[in-house]
């Protein structure tokens, strides 16, 4: 009896043993992979919060997209008139970019719209450095990229939408519907390709909206990932910091890019209102 006795109390002194062994193995594989994993989360640089509070966000809340938004208005405002307002004639570096801009919007504006577009000059030189001023501040460290947002992006693309439409019909009456009509088509195809023509017409803000948002966003987020790649491998991370100032570079050509993309298709809608006929 005592041998039997004996027995069980070493089996079940093994059983705790290894139980315990078990428990260690499993808080150590959990710390280890809470500690040494790799956590990237590149889309929380994305995240909509308030500057003020930590509640909810409502309609009229001051958030970080209000904050980003508000510099980029500022941005334009010191290169447009703070940049501007001696009007040397040997021009400041300020002076020099603002006239660039502004010969380099004009031009876009009457070659792909005509001379009867520059009308709307102001509006669509507005909104490419708007768009443009946004794109470099969303650049800097710790800044808050608000064209990476559809609903940023939405509303200057509906914006242009409905301008382009309303001038349309304002200018050309009824015969803005000539847009969708092609007239050089087959008879038997144009019914066809009047819908197809209104039906993208009517996708234009969903595109034009999507796309600077889109590139923008995929741009911070290829960023944030190889910072993410730099910052697990500490001291060695020499090919992540390459890759991080190769796409930094390739980011700020995106940002000037897409800011001029979505100015130009702007122009471009414009002569569709202005001269409506295939």
């Amino acid at each position: 009896m005592s041998e039997d006795a004996h027995s069980e109390e070493t089996v079940d002194a093994h059983g705790a043993e290894a139980a315990h062994g078990a428990d260690a193995g499993h808080a150590a594989d959990a710390a280890h992979g809470a500690e040494g994993g790799l956590q990237i989360h590149p889309m929380d640089q994305f995240i909509v919060e308030p500057l003020f509070g930590d509640g909810g966000i409502g309609m009229f809340s001051i958030t970080n997209v209000t904050l980003w938004l508000f510099l980029a208005v500022i941005a334009v405002v010191l290169l447009m008139v703070v940049g501007t307002r001696g009007r040397a004639i040997v021009p400041s570096r300020a002076q020099s970019v603002a006239e660039l801009t502004y010969g380099f919007i004009r031009k876009m504006v009457e070659d792909v719209a005509g001379k009867d577009a520059l009308v709307f000059f102001p509006y669509i030189m507005t909104l490419f450095l708007f768009i443009l001023m946004a794109n470099f501040l969303g650049l800097l460290p710790m800044s808050f990229t608000t064209t990476s947002h559809i609903a940023v992006t939405a509303v200057l693309a509906m914006a242009v939408f409905l301008t382009v439409t309303a001038v349309g019909f304002i200018k050309n009456g009824v015969g803005f519907l000539g847009l969708f009509w092609v007239s050089s088509a087959p008879m038997a195809l144009r019914p066809i390709l009047a819908i197809i023509e209104l039906i993208s017409y009517f996708v234009r803000p969903v595109s034009h909206s999507i796309r600077l948002a889109g590139n923008v966003m995929a741009g911070h987020a290829v960023i944030k990932v190889f910072a993410g790649f730099a910052g697990v491998l500490g001291l060695g991370a020499v090919a992540p910091v390459i890759a991080i100032t190769a796409v930094y570079g390739l980011e700020v050509l995106v940002a000037f890019i897409q800011a001029y993309v979505f100015t130009i298709l702007t122009c471009v809608y414009l002569k569709d209102a202005l001269h409506p006929s295939h």
